[in-house]
């Protein structure tokens, strides 16, 4: 989604490969790639195509929301950091280095049975995929809270998530297992997808590795796609439906418990060319939920995976930097893990998205989730009718695109069918 995808400066980024890429049809376009092109023609196409590179920090007096926290860096405001706007930036900046950077790699292991050991120029949405899901472990499994320090040694559970996602099968959610269990949502080796399909895919690669792992050790969450219908093809706003993800949750536990751990993806499409004006308030607001996970999105052929807002702009993390493959696992402590992490912010205005894009969740337990329902909700009865998902609590409530709140909240109902045409095909 960026305005300009120029190298990480983490160090142990190179930037000599990219990708000559079509952009035809949209989020569904299939990207041919070169395997190496000069770095200046790359910048050109780049600063031509996507626009001027921004960096940096927007503004130096608005508040910044990253995946649920607070930043308020104006002089004067209260901030739960520190009244010292140098001291909050600070705190912003480590806390922005301490989320997991997943990039094109080059050198791994051939794809199933085809000749490709580099996902350069089409993999991108697939890796944004994959920081969204390492964000939701390192959650689940360190909190919210978790910085990382360069003077200690890294924690072992934080390398063994690192391990989980790399490059090779051994790896539970590398990229070749995500396409094995993509196929028949459209990933291939060598074909760009867009947020749906990768959404579906996620939620395929989980089951299966809840299968065929009987201690959990890998996937040790659900994971639920909000979509309009069935199929998630029939246009509307996405309806929540709380005995779905009540349903997901027992299956995942085979019935042992109520509820676990569940990670949200909610599929949209807001416009036609762009992202549609009267959604951007909606989406700036789901990053001070808790549970934001950020979303994946940004231009036809070119994901990100954005992490923070700040006024009408986002963060994000770049896929798009070509790195060597790296081994990691909790046998390796030392390690260097700085390509996993990129100091440099980046920020793209929200209007200029694509407007196919996804919108992902965090819930722990059961309290978290029935917290999320109320705010959601919230949101959409203040989206002015054009929410971008509604809550509900069955299906019989819903059948009309009424959104209810569950049982923890009120009993305000909010349409989502006065601003359908809006809403087009995932």
């Amino acid at each position: 989604m960026c305005d300009r995808f120029l190298p990480s400066k983490c160090s142990s980024s190179t930037a000599d490969e990219k990708r000559d890429k079509s952009t035809l049809n949209g989020w569904t376009v299939i990207v041919n790639t070169a395997s190496s092109m000069a770095s200046g023609a790359i910048r050109r196409f780049q600063d031509r195509v996507l626009g001027p590179s921004r960096t940096g920090i927007p503004s130096t007096t608005s508040e910044i929301w990253l995946l649920g926290v607070c930043y308020k860096i104006s002089e004067g405001e209260e901030s739960s950091e520190d009244a010292d706007p140098g001291c909050v930036l600070d705190a912003f900046r480590q806390d922005f280095s301490s989320l997991i950077l997943m990039t094109y790699r080059r050198g791994f292991e051939p794809i199933g049975d085809t000749t490709y050991t580099s996902d350069v120029g089409w993999g991108c949405m697939l890796r944004s995929g994959q920081m969204l899901f390492a964000q939701a472990l390192l959650f689940q499994r360190l909190g919210r809270s978790w910085r990382k320090k360069k003077s200690e040694p890294p924690e072992e559970e934080y390398l063994e998530i690192l391990e989980l996602f790399g490059d090779s099968e051994a790896s539970a959610f590398s990229i070749h297992n995500l396409i094995l269990a993509g196929e028949s949502y459209g990933l291939a080796a060598g074909s760009w997808v867009g947020p749906y399909a990768v959404c579906r895919s996620w939620e395929s690669l989980a089951r299966k590795r809840k299968e065929s792992d009987v201690d959990h050790r890998s996937c040790s969450m659900a994971v639920h796609i909000v979509s309009g219908s069935e199929d998630g093809e029939r246009g509307g706003a996405p309806i929540l439906c709380i005995e779905d993800v009540t349903k997901t949750c027992l299956e995942y536990s085979e019935g042992e418990t109520e509820w676990t751990s569940i990670l949200l993806l909610v599929p949209l499409v807001l416009g036609l060319d762009k992202v549609n004006p009267r959604y951007i308030p909606s989406l700036i607001a789901t990053f001070s939920f808790p549970q934001s996970l950020g979303i994946l999105g940004g231009k036809p052929g070119a994901s990100t995976y954005i992490v923070g807002v700040q006024e009408d702009k986002g963060f994000y993390l770049d896929p798009h930097d070509v790195q060597q493959v790296l081994t990691v696992n909790k046998e390796t402590k030392d390690v260097d893990t700085s390509c996993y992490h990129c100091n440099t912010l980046r920020y793209v205005p929200l209007e200029s998205l694509d407007p196919s894009l996804a919108v992902g969740f965090y819930c722990r337990d059961k309290d978290d989730f029935d917290d999320f329902c109320i705010r959601a909700t919230k949101l959409a009865g203040d989206s002015s009718g054009a929410p971008l998902f509604t809550v509900t609590q069955s299906h019989r409530a819903g059948e009309r695109g009424i959104a209810e709140t569950s049982t923890v909240a009120s009993s305000t109902e909010i349409s989502g069918e006065e601003h359908e045409d809006d809403w087009q095909l995932l």
